[in-house]
């Protein structure tokens, strides 16, 4: 099992922040477009190799993000019709979200295994994340979907105060 800590910068205008492992050694960087259509962010390892990307879609009546890991498209989070709160499914090979997702609370399961779990980290500067990764092979996943994730609430901060992302 590994830790990992995610802490955005709260006044970034780019995204940009570093996923931390135990030890507190840089293990991912992340990296958002500025002033970009379409809107990424994209996820480099401490070689600077890239492990993932985010892409948000332009064209589309709903918000949906598409997320690549190791050049493939592992999944897509899209926002679903709602009248009242906010709704979004996940469509993934296997991979659900089970618990509050929305206050980044949350097991990530493949094929009904956890892989991972998710817990914001209180009485912090910014949003700060504990990440734990319990199948080391889909480290990259783990982490793609949780910046993903931040990524969809980021963008329907954005919707609901009228600036766009």
């Amino acid at each position: 099992m590994k830790h990992f800590y995610m802490k955005q910068k709260v006044f970034s205008l780019s995204g940009k922040f570093t996923v931390k492992d135990q030890q507190e050694n840089d293990a991912y960087y992340v990296e958002g477009s500025f002033m970009q259509i379409p809107k990424t962010f994209s996820i480099t390892n401490t070689k600077r190799e890239s492990v993932a990307l985010i892409t948000k879609k332009v064209f589309s009546l709903l918000p949906k993000f598409f997320v690549e890991v190791n050049g493939r498209e592992v999944l897509t989070i899209t926002k679903e019709f709602s009248f009242f709160k906010a709704r979004y499914a996940i469509d993934a090979a296997g991979i659900e979200v089970h618990g509050n997702w929305w206050e980044m609370d949350f097991q990530v399961l493949q094929h009904g295994e956890v892989i991972g779990k998710v817990n914001k980290e209180w009485f912090t500067w910014g949003d700060s994340y504990k990440v734990q990764v319990l199948n080391e092979e889909i480290e990259a996943i783990v982490i793609a979907l949780v910046v993903a994730i931040d990524c969809v609430k980021a963008d329907q901060a954005a919707a609901s105060s009228g600036v766009s992302m």
